[in-house]
């Protein structure tokens, strides 16, 4: 991490700071502060409530937490994380973003941290001599959302409204070049490593690829940071850019795909075996993935629109099932080199906290390593036409398996489990009181 002072001399007009954290639903929680501040930050930190980190996704204190008046609404001890200062390109002023996380007064990682959660996992997999390697994928749509129903922005360049949607179109990226070119510049000056964007099969709506990398906390972070980037810089252009799960109904929802493998201490691929099907150790890692996904639907599908996508034959998997090049199956076996054999998790939606997300499918993964578990046989053919498993179809349902789930709590502190609990349970009693208009009004910019 690069002292303030050499960040600052190539960016000279930098006029404040923010300092910012993700709480359980994924949304910046942090502070506003002058520049000249910042070198006190790398050196000490700020200072928070730890509830800050434990909000519903209105941002209200959870009623019944332990971290509000029982314990006097303390503070915890935020620290800059390996990131260091960033641009933020889609704000008017010019200003250097600070991503941090929670400590106690101690030293000791506050466990709430969904940041903390990752690391945890992580760390248990380094202690076996492996390391994951991870990428992820991300969909979004456009949205003019200026009227009273949702519409797919007019092109800047024509001005015109695509009628349909126009799967791998590149007239469909191209009549939003600026945004894109803008777009792939923010990532770099960010240091999100951007690769391929398409356009997807709803209206309005692109996946962009972010790449691969065995600096697992980075690839999350690049996760949470595109997602602010980009719902950020959409509004700079008038419209909005959304991840949230089905904002259409009679369109496909967003996905967030997630690619993983392992490698050992010199860079070998443990799921390649030299050929198609991939290692006994990849094998055992879909076990433990099939084994607990439906336990960890909560964190691949965690709001109540979530469960708008999760319908057959909707592009989002309903069967719990594993498959080789087949992308109706939840996980997916891509072809390609077996030197780069990987498991595609293709449950998640857009909506997802990145760091809680990927804590549950790698320690899910895991779960399958340690205890030497087996998958049935792979399936073929369209995953939605057979008798499989099926996964929670309802957010109460998702909650209830993740409170009982063994294999979340093999994953995950107890004290994260009780307070991610306790906030879904607090949206699920006043999500009951808002009209479906309300809901996309909710979520269509928050998550």
């Amino acid at each position: 991490m690069l002292p303030f002072r050499d960040w600052a001399r190539h960016h000279p007009d930098i006029r404040t700071i923010r300092v910012a954290a993700a709480d359980l639903n994924g949304q910046a929680r942090g502070k506003r502060m002058p520049v000249r501040f910042a070198e006190k930050l790398l050196r000490e930190g700020t200072r928070f409530p730890y509830s800050a980190l434990n909000l519903d996704i209105w941002g209200e204190d959870i009623e019944d937490s332990p971290l509000v008046f029982e314990t006097g609404d303390a503070d915890g001890v935020l620290k800059p994380t390996e990131r260091g200062f960033l641009p933020m390109p889609w704000l008017d002023a010019p200003t250097a973003l600070l991503p941090i996380w929670m400590f106690h007064e101690d030293g000791t990682p506050f466990e709430g941290d969904p940041r903390h959660a990752l690391a945890r996992v992580l760390d248990r997999f380094h202690a076996r001599g492996m390391r994951p390697v991870c990428a992820t994928e991300l969909e979004f749509y456009l949205i003019d959302d200026s009227g009273r129903e949702l519409r797919v922005p007019p092109s800047p360049r024509s001005g015109k409204r695509r009628p349909g949607a126009d799967t791998l179109a590149l007239r469909a990226l191209d009549a939003f070049d600026n945004f894109f070119t803008d777009l792939y510049d923010a990532c770099e000056a960010m240091d999100i490593d951007a690769d391929t964007a398409i356009s997807e099969a709803g209206i309005g709506q692109f996946e962009i690829n972010l790449l691969h990398s065995d600096d697992v906390l980075k690839i999350a972070d690049d996760t949470w940071l595109f997602k602010l980037l980009v719902k950020g810089l959409a509004r700079k252009y008038g419209f909005a850019a959304s991840f949230m799960a089905k904002p259409y109904p009679d369109w496909p929802g967003n996905g967030m795909h997630m690619h993983f493998s392992l490698t050992d201490s010199e860079g070998r691929n443990l799921f390649d075996d030299g050929g198609p099907e991939g290692s006994a150790l990849l094998k055992n890692a879909v076990a433990g993935c099939l084994q607990a996904m439906p336990d960890t639907m909560l964190l691949l599908a965690p709001h109540a629109n979530s469960y708008d996508r999760q319908v057959p034959g909707a592009h989002a998997p309903t069967g719990v099932a594993w498959s080789y090049e087949n992308r109706t199956a939840a996980l997916r076996i891509p072809s390609g080199s077996h030197k780069a054999r990987r498991i595609e998790h293709r449950v998640a939606g857009g909506d997802i906290n990145p760091y809680l997300m990927m804590a549950g499918v790698l320690g899910s993964a895991l779960i399958g390593i340690e205890d030497a578990l087996s998958p049935p046989p792979p399936i073929s053919g369209n995953a939605y036409d057979q008798d499989l498993p099926q996964l929670p179809n309802s957010w109460a349902d998702a909650i209830d398996r993740f409170e009982q789930s063994r294999a979340m709590a093999r994953i995950f502190a107890p004290e994260l489990i009780d307070n991610l609990l306790r906030t879904k349970r607090q949206e699920l009693r006043y999500m009951a009181e808002l009209s479906p208009e309300e809901v996309i009004d909710l979520y269509l910019d928050t998550v």
